[in-house]
Order: structure tokens, then C-alpha cells, then sequence
């Protein structure tokens, strides 16, 4: 008898051990998204040049940011599109068809002709890329989301879903090192006539191990045997809003404060410190690498507590956290490592509480039928209103001589997202609907 119950326990054990190659697999797609995305932004200001006229290097980096925000807006329509794919089709098929849109436009960006050579066709290719990619981003949250709530066990699902940022802050500490590698080796010529391709092309290379990791997937049973259902489902947005307006409703507040959060710490802190507080550009991005790994070292912890203690108690310290912390955080912003290091930890660590089980909470939001399709045009709907707008309203704010007011407005939307937080069920060791 004794032998019987320790072989379901070792049964019952090797049941629940992490599958780790899937995790990954799904999740690296998350990280090719983010490490492209960071690379465009770190690059710009030496390939700007290379798409636009030259001789006016201000008009040339507005050319090639506004690429960069343009195609932050067709997130939601690729959330929506690639969203309802995966529905229909199934979750690998959508995470096999996002990865390869973000891949090809990096590989495309990296061999793409400059204006000299092509004229306006240059900078006409380079937004089509980027468009791709934005799309491919929208797909990505809600079906890699979709896949990891669907394959995890009720009771890891926590676990299951702090992958996916992980993978999302280990690619931003890669974009970064990347980064300075380059800069630190290659002079500024090099850099702006071919040292920036070789980021895209490397990020292109990433998306195909990406897509060769995702091959061995399976399909969740989840979908499988709903699948039915999805196909003959009509009008799968309008049926998120008339029979599912509370998650809705819930999907975008948290959403809000979410998206806020990730563009104060990651974003727009860095800036504000050194154009309005006078810090040290290295001391910056030192403290804002360590607070990185940080990030990146606590969401599977958090995962796991969430699977102990529950989502809701975790999200109400966040909100609630960042309600109270994030002004007198920003009188911390100072010319001082430690005063930084302090900043960026406190708010990567906060985010970390959230960001670790984000996908477990947006899953556990709709029925199978419409998990991609509400996730996917909710959140990058959201993401794309206040996140897009956020380096807008700072800089807006900023050279109005109230550069606080951005943390003000964080905090209100911190209070918004707490109350909001509060009408949210448990969902702790529940099956997906």
C-alpha cells in the first residue's frame, strides 16, 4: 500500500513538473517581438538617414519614429485579425504565423535598399515592415496568452504564465547589451552605413529559431474541443462586449495601469531623469539594468505565489502600491545611482507582481471560443490608446514646465485600476471556461 502511494505521488509529481522547452517555445515568440521592437528604437537615431533624405537628419529620425509609432496602431488590428485566426485555426497556427510576420520584417529592415538608392521607396518598404510587425505584435500577446492559460494545470497556471515576461525582459536586456556592444565597437559611420543591420538581422535569426521551436508544439485540447463552437461563432467582438462587458470592463483597466507602468519604468523615466533631473546617462541605464533583472528574476516567483494565494491579492498590491508610490518615486529621480537604483526596482518589481501572471489573468477572462479574439482586440486597444500616447503626454507635459503631472495621472490610473481590481473574481486553482 505504502508503495502504491508513492508511486502516485511520484506519478502525480511527474504530472505536474514544468514543461520547460514548451514554455520557452511559446514564449520566445514574445521575446523576438520585444527584442525587434527595442532594437528599432536604439538604432533609429544612426539609420534614420539611410531612409529619408539625409541632409535634414531632424525631418529623417521624425520620418523614422513616426514609422515607429504609426505602426504601434495597427497592434489592435492585428490583436483582432490574428486573434480570430487563432481562434478558428488554432493556437499554434496563430503563434506560427506572428513569429514569422515579426521575423521577415526584421530580416526585411536588415537588407532593405536606403533612399539613396531607391528614393521614396525606401522609407514606403521600411513602413511596411514595420506594420507587419506591429500587426504581428497585436497576435502575439493574445495567442501566446491563450496557449500557456490553455496548456497549464489549474493549479500551476500562475507558473505557466510568468514565462511569457521573462522572455519579454530577458530580450529587452539583450536588446540593451546588444546595443552597447555595437556602439562601444563600431564608429559612428560604421554604425549608420551598415553597424545597425546587423541588430535586424540578428533578430531575424531569432525569429526562425523561434518558428523552429514552435513546430514541435501541440495544439491545447482547450481549442480542440471547442473549435466547433468558434467556428460558428458570428461576430466574435461584438459577442465580447454584449455577453462579456465585465471582462471587458476589467481587461482594460488593469490593462491601463499596465501599459502605463511598463512605459514609465522602461520608457519615459530615462529621459526624464536625464533631461529634467540632470542624472548620469550610464548611471541611468545601470540602474535601469539592474532593476531589468530584477524584473526578470521575480515573475516566476510571483507566478508561483499567485498559485498559492491568488491573482487578486497580488494585482490589489500592485495597484494599490503604484497608487501610493509612484510621485514620491519620482522625487527620488536624481543625479545619484543609488537614489535610481532605488526608483527603478521599486517600479520593475511592483510591475513584476502583474506582469508575471498577465496571461493566466487575461485567459481566465473569456470562454475558449473568444479567448484570442477578446484578448487580443482589448488589451491592444488599450495598449495602444495609453501607451502610445504615453511618450506624447510626457513630452507634452514636460515642456509645459509639469513634467510631474505624468506621475500624477500614473497614480489616478493606478486608483481607477485598484477599484476596478476589486470587482475581479478569484480564479486561484479554477478551470479555464
Amino acid at each position: 500500500m505504502a508503495g502504491a502511494v508513492r508511486q502516485d505521488r511520484g506519478t502525480t509529481e511527474e504530472r505536474h513538473r514544468l514543461p520547460v522547452r514548451t514554455l520557452v517555445s511559446a514564449s520566445i515568440g514574445n521575446a523576438v517581438e520585444w527584442f525587434d521592437w527595442t532594437v528599432y528604437a536604439t538604432f533609429v537615431v544612426f539609420f534614420a538617414g539611410q531612409f529619408f533624405p539625409a541632409e535634414n537628419r531632424a525631418l529623417a529620425l521624425i520620418g523614422a519614429t513616426s514609422a515607429y509609432a504609426l505602426a504601434f496602431f495597427f497592434r489592435p488590428l492585428g490583436g483582432i485579425l490574428l486573434g480570430r485566426f487563432a481562434d478558428l485555426r488554432g493556437r499554434k497556427a496563430g503563434m506560427l504565423l506572428t513569429i514569422l510576420l515579426m521575423a521577415g520584417g526584421s530580416m526585411v529592415i536588415a537588407i532593405l535598399p536606403t533612399y539613396e538608392q531607391v528614393g521614396w521607396l525606401a522609407p514606403i518598404l521600411l513602413l511596411l515592415a514595420r506594420i507587419a510587425q506591429g500587426m504581428s505584435l497585436g497576435g502575439e500577446v493574445s495567442n501566446a496568452s491563450a496557449y500557456l492559460g490553455e496548456i497549464a494545470p489549474p493549479d500551476h497556471r500562475g507558473r505557466y504564465s510568468s514565462f511569457f515576461y521573462v522572455s519579454t525582459g530577458s530580450a529587452l536586456l539583450a536588446a540593451s547589451l546588444l546595443g552597447v556592444l555595437l556602439t562601444s565597437t563600431l564608429s559612428q559611420d560604421q554604425l549608420e552605413s551598415w553597424g545597425w543591420r546587423i541588430a535586424f538581422f540578428i533578430g531575424g535569426i531569432l525569429g526562425l529559431v523561434g518558428m523552429w521551436l514552435r513546430r514541435s508544439l501541440v495544439e491545447t485540447e482547450q481549442f480542440e474541443e471547442n473549435a466547433e463552437k468558434a467556428r460558428a461563432t458570428k461576430h466574435p467582438l461584438l459577442q465580447t462586449i454584449k455577453y462579456h462587458p465585465k471582462a471587458v470592463a476589467q481587461l482594460c483597466a488593469f490593462t491601463l495601469l499596465s501599459t502605463l507602468s511598463y512605459y514609465t519604468f522602461f520608457s519615459a523615466l530615462t529621459p526624464f531623469a536625464i533631461t529634467f533631473r540632470g542624472a548620469d546617462k550610464t548611471d541611468v541605464f545601470i540602474a535601469l539594468s539592474i532593476g531589468t533583472a530584477l524584473f526578470v528574476a521575480l515573475c516566476y516567483p510571483f507566478g508561483a505565489l499567485s498559485d498559492r494565494f491568488g491573482r487578486k491579492p497580488q494585482l490589489l498590491v500592485w495597484s494599490g502600491a503604484i497608487a501610493v508610490l509612484i510621485v514620491p518615486l519620482s522625487f527620488l529621480v536624481r543625479d545619484n545611482l543609488f537614489s535610481l537604483i532605488v526608483v527603478f526596482c521599486t517600479g520593475l518589481g511592483l510591475y513584476a507582481l502583474m506582469a508575471s501572471i498577465a496571461p493566466a489573468i487575461m485567459s481566465e477572462l473569456f470562454p475558449t471560443e473568444l479567448r484570442a479574439t477578446g484578448i487580443g482586440a482589448w488589451y491592444n486597444l488599450t495598449v495602444a490608446t495609453f501607451g502610445g500616447t504615453a511618450p506624447l503626454v510626457i513630452t507634452w507635459l514636460s515642456n509645459n514646465g509639469r513634467p510631474l503631472w505624468f506621475f500624477w495621472y500614473v497614480a489616478v490610473a493606478a486608483a481607477v485600476a485598484f477599484l476596478v481590481i476589486l470587482t475581479l473574481r478569484e480564479t486561484k486553482g479554477t478551470e479555464l471556461r
